[in-house]
């Protein structure tokens, strides 16, 4: 699990960028700090951030899974990063700016529905 980034990961964040650079997606900054919250992408403008969601670490509902060792331990640390989540979500909403969740998985497999749904988000 060392080997696992926060941040700059070829299979989220930076295939994101390219699909960004791709569809002419551009005025966006990357882990710009805003209410003591580092979303992975925002956008000023359009008072909308993106955060990349890898499955294993946001407990996706269709890849979830836990280690066979120390269970316990990444119950509670996925359990906890998903509380955390739900309520860096209400901030970003209190204060007016529009969260947008894009999970690995639909990075890998759907980058057409993703790239709409931001673009969706953005106008």
């Amino acid at each position: 699990m060392a080997a696992i980034h926060s941040s700059g990961n070829v299979t989220t964040e930076l295939n994101l960028v390219r699909f960004f650079r791709k569809e002419g997606i551009s005025h966006w900054r990357r882990h710009q700090k805003i209410f003591n919250v580092r979303p992975d992408f925002i956008f000023p403008k359009q008072r909308v951030v993106i955060f990349v969601h890898g499955c294993f670490w946001h407990g996706c509902k269709l890849h979830r899974s836990i280690p066979k060792t120390n269970v316990k331990f990444w119950r509670e640390k996925i359990n906890g990063n998903k509380k955390r989540d739900i309520a860096v979500l209400r901030k970003i909403k209190h204060f007016g700016w529009k969260p947008l969740i894009v999970w690995e998985h639909g990075i890998k497999k759907y980058p057409e529905d993703v790239i709409k749904k931001i673009k969706k988000a953005l106008n």
